[in-house]
């Protein structure tokens, strides 16, 4: 039996958070569906982010109904007991176990769903819903809103006005609580430890498989429930490719090893990406590479503050590795010409970071609906990530720079005077990491 992970009172206070913005009306939230891996397989289950964040809730077929201020204000709709499915798949709460264990106010089984989401949506101005996420869900929502304007007659009125959920909860989510910054801390602890022993292992001949097993054993060893996101494992040239996912190849004498790797602890993940040489020594090369970006990552880390945009640091990060292009000699002409025109993007296609928090790539609104670029606040999260990446058939540069991907990656947390390196015993120094490579 798997209890609530957290003190209940958090996830009121989530709700509550929640409450001041939605402005009245109702939200409701669905578990995700769960998908077939392959035959009788199933991928394995996460709750979604949000359901889990606003009650702590993790099994599936789930659906919440919250509206503030009404009685009551909580309704969960969940998997009825069954001791059959039990003995197959493990303990379920039921509707009683929700009420007793997770402070729900209200709960049924989803079967009822149908027959009572009309009853819980009357009076409602509008509903917060996340449309297109969950096809049996929308079915749901659609055939009740149908039987909600069905039961008020000849008033005229229309169906209920649908609002996005994800960027209401979002919104909610992207200012941490001190407990919310605490599991990122963890996740930070753990994944820095798992990068570490990854470091200790790393040798010619090692494969790229057996670093990612390595990494999912160490993070899974210190409190880790799963990764937070598919692991980048990308020797030599395969470390140029943004997303790499075959993580099968073998590292070879000469290579550099680029690591993107996060653990995930109760469902707060840390997200660090490191670079070092497979043989346990920098090549000149790599190392002229590798030590301006880590110039340029530490440079932007250290401006990090609240009033600042995220948008003045990715405009930090463009500037700074254009100009690290044109002195290496791969680009000409002018900077602000280059950028204008995206000639940058052939060494440095992505931003310089995101926001980090349940999801990997977390919630919230980087502009205002007017458009303009939002200030960094304290208690938001994210990652500093800038890369340079040297194609293998580059035509811009020495023989010597091609298949070297570098990309440094740490998780910063705003605080009311400055930033605080959630990530900081990951090591990234050109001594510490020759010292640690291959010891093990």
């Amino acid at each position: 039996m798997r209890k609530p992970l957290e003190d209940l009172k958090i996830f009121r206070e989530r709700r509550a958070r929640v409450a001041t913005l939605m402005g009245g009306g109702a939200l409701i939230v669905s578990a995700p569906l769960e998908r077939i891996r392959n035959g009788s397989v199933h991928y394995s289950y996460r709750q979604d982010s949000n359901l889990y964040y606003l009650t702590g809730w993790e099994e599936p077929e789930s659906i919440l109904v919250y509206r503030p201020g009404k009685t009551p204000e909580t309704t969960l709709f969940v998997r009825k007991k069954d001791s059959l499915r039990e003995t197959w798949d493990g303990f379920r709460f039921g509707p009683e176990g929700a009420k007793a264990e997770f402070g729900i106010e209200a709960a049924h089984t989803i079967e009822e769903f149908d027959q009572k989401i009309a009853e819980l949506l009357k009076g409602c101005s509008k509903l917060y819903y996340k449309l297109y996420k969950n096809e049996k869900s929308d079915d749901r929502i659609r055939s009740a809103l149908l039987s909600l304007q069905q039961s008020q007659g000849r008033t005229g009125f229309g169906l209920l006005s649908i609002h996005d959920a994800d960027e209401l909860i979002g919104e909610a989510r992207l200012i941490k609580s001190e407990a919310d910054a605490d599991k990122l801390r963890k996740a930070g602890e753990l994944s820095s430890a798992a990068h570490l022993e990854l470091m200790k292992m790393t040798k010619p001949g090692v494969n790229e498989r057996e670093l990612h097993g390595q990494f999912i054993y160490q993070i899974m060893k210190r409190g880790a429930a799963r990764e937070g996101y598919g692991s980048i494992v990308a020797s030599g040239a395969n470390a140029c490719t943004l997303h790499y996912v075959f993580n099968d190849q073998v590292c070879k004498d000469g290579d550099f090893l680029l690591v993107d790797a996060g653990g995930e602890y109760n469902y707060f993940t840390a997200d660090i990406t490191r670079c070092y040489p497979v043989n346990g020594k920098f090549s000149e090369a790599q190392a002229e590479i590798y030590s301006m970006v880590l110039e340029i990552q530490k440079t932007i880390i250290e401006r990090v503050k609240p009033g600042l945009t995220f948008k003045e640091l990715q405009d930090m990060g463009t500037e700074m590795l254009t100009d690290m292009a044109l002195k290496l000699g791969f680009l000409t002409g002018r900077r602000e010409d280059i950028i204008k025109a995206g000639d940058q993007k052939r060494y440095y296609p992505h931003g310089i970071g995101h926001f980090l928090g349940m999801d990997v790539h977390d919630a919230g609104l980087y502009f205002s609906k007017a458009m303009e670029p939002r200030k960094i606040e304290a208690g938001m999260v994210f990652t500093i990530e800038p890369g340079f990446y040297i194609p293998v058939n580059d035509s811009g540069s020495p023989s010597k720079y091609h298949g070297i991907g570098v990309r440094i990656e740490d998780n910063i947390l705003v605080t009311n005077s400055g930033f605080e390196v959630l990530t900081k015993n990951c090591p990234k120094e050109i001594a510490d990491l020759e010292k640690i490579i291959g010891t093990q």
